[in-house]
């Protein structure tokens, strides 16, 4: 077990210092304007109508880092610092956004997996801290239903690890699309190129997160009558 706590506390820490260093980015690259005044909501109508995308619709959503495309809607939802920014974060995050409804039109597979696990993950994800909750008080004489509480939490972890090739195509597709475009050029692709990087490690770090507890949960299961 304390190997296990080693490794938690470690994931713990370096989710800190992801999120920490995101934050930094953020507020660093949100300063540096686009070369052509665009703001996220240009960038993003841009990327999609050069791509032959035309049932996207980009909105402007609260909060922040709360940017996401929606398949089930074909909207890409853009924060307010994102929507209404001409930085080169606000265009890096947009094209990033609009990576997926790339994605999406095109049939990438990892993206077509993933979606496909969305009704799983969130049955799961309602349900599994209750079962293993319950599965660790009765493990010595109901010990299957903490073996189902693993198998849920296993499909939340495998949807992390889908999630990674998902999310790290989106960031290449929006450099390489923003490049392209001219909105970024050789002073502007490496703050946009690291703020993707940025990003993409919080995922990274949910996916050890979530194995690391997974490994928990398998190690209790396995020693319960030790």
């Amino acid at each position: 077990m304390s190997i296990y706590w080693t490794l938690f506390i470690g994931i713990m820490i370096l989710s800190c210092l992801v999120q920490f260093n995101l934050n930094l980015k953020f507020k660093r690259y949100s300063k540096i304007p686009t070369s052509n005044g665009m703001t996220g909501a240009d960038v993003a109508r841009k990327m999609l109508s050069e791509n032959g995308i035309h049932d996207v619709t980009v909105l402007s959503t609260t909060g922040m880092l709360t940017d996401h495309y929606n398949p089930q809607n074909k909207t890409v939802n853009l924060s307010e610092g994102v929507y209404n920014s001409n930085s080169i974060m606000a265009a890096a995050v947009a094209a990033h956004e609009c990576g997926h409804a790339l994605q999406h039109a095109y049939g990438y597979a990892p993206l077509k997996m993933r979606s496909a696990l969305v009704p799983v993950v969130s049955f799961a994800s309602q349900w599994v801290m209750w079962v293993l909750l319950a599965g660790m008080l009765l493990i010595n004489s109901f010990p299957q239903l903490m073996l189902a509480g693993i198998i849920l939490f296993a499909m939340t972890t495998l949807f992390s690890f889908i999630t990674l090739p998902v999310e790290i195509n989106a960031s290449k597709r929006a450099l390489v699309w923003l490049d392209n475009s001219g909105i970024t050029n050789y002073e502007t692709h490496e703050p946009a190129r690291k703020a993707l990087r940025a990003a993409a490690y919080t995922y990274v770090v949910a996916a050890l997160g979530s194995l690391a507890t997974l490994l928990y949960y398998i190690m209790i299961f396995v020693g319960r009558r030790d």
